[in-house]
């Protein structure tokens, strides 16, 4: 388990770590529920957790979908929630000069898998002294993330956490290769298995991502039997009306049944 997230709450449990929350800050009141439901559920399951939520999204296929309420809006929702429920929270950055101005506000700096080879983005999230959790991009091996860690601990931060979203196969969908989660491990990081995005279907003609949400537990199962240090799970109330990525998105309501099912594959692997 890692530990260097100040806020992170350590626990003897030995389980599996989990960010979890909406894909993007819709407002607070909806935030603070999804987090308010969410930690009951981790502190009665005894799960470290982290808050995540977007303060904004870059990465549209269409210009007119949901990018966010206003950056300083919602960067202030996740430090709400990081404050109210004493829980770490995650956000991710996009462009080199929104590293500082994020690390204000959450404990955890993500780098999204399309940019995770940006050198001037990793050494500015470097650079905050804050968590770096670096997602793997679509298109690199396992392998070839020591690159992403050596440039962040070379400019003089440890902490580092690596999640793996599945690879590219074909043009519309993603698989996942187990096989790399140890690999990456190998580099001496944690390492976060994204249950949700690594079912997204991509480049579909609608402009809009679609997904397999039916297949989260199994994706979950698997990286838990193959020793993922932490899941990376989106999640929210109502994903048909949720404002991003709600086609790969868990409902809310099943969180609970899904953890209790995962706490029970770690316990038979450990």
């Amino acid at each position: 388990m890692i530990n260097y997230l100040d806020k992170l709450k350590h626990t003897d449990s030995n389980n599996f770590f989990l960010m979890a929350g909406p894909c993007a800050i819709e407002g607070e009141e909806i935030a603070l529920r999804i987090a308010e439901k969410i930690v009951t559920i981790t502190d009665k399951l005894n799960i470290p957790y982290i808050f995540k939520g977007s303060y904004r999204k870059a990465n549209r296929s269409k210009g007119s979908s949901f990018t966010g309420i206003g950056d300083e809006k919602a960067l202030k929702i996740l430090e709400k929630v990081g404050r109210e429920f004493n829980v770490p929270t995650v956000t991710d950055i996009h462009e080199s000069g929104e590293a500082a101005m994020a690390a204000a506000y959450v404990d955890v700096l993500q780098i999204p898998a399309f940019l995770c080879r940006q050198t001037d983005l990793l050494l500015a999230a470097a650079a905050t002294g804050k968590v770096v959790n670096v997602k793997k991009g679509q298109f690199l091996s396992a392998g070839s993330m020591k690159f992403a860690v050596e440039k962040i601990q070379e400019a003089g931060n440890q902490k580092v956490i690596l999640t793996d979203r599945g690879n590219t196969f074909g043009y519309q969908d993603l698989i996942v290769d187990y096989r790399g989660l140890p690999e990456m491990q190998g580099f001496g990081v944690p390492v976060v298995m994204d249950c949700t995005h690594s079912l997204q279907q991509p480049n579909q003609s609608s402009g809009v991502t679609g997904g397999k949400p039916e297949l989260i537990t199994t994706i979950a199962k698997a990286a838990i039997a193959v020793g993922a240090d932490g899941l990376f799970i989106e999640t929210h109330p109502d994903p048909a009306n949720a404002k991003s990525d709600g086609a790969n998105m868990l409902n809310l309501a099943l969180l609970e049944e899904l953890l209790i099912k995962l706490i029970r594959v770690r316990q038979a692997v450990i």
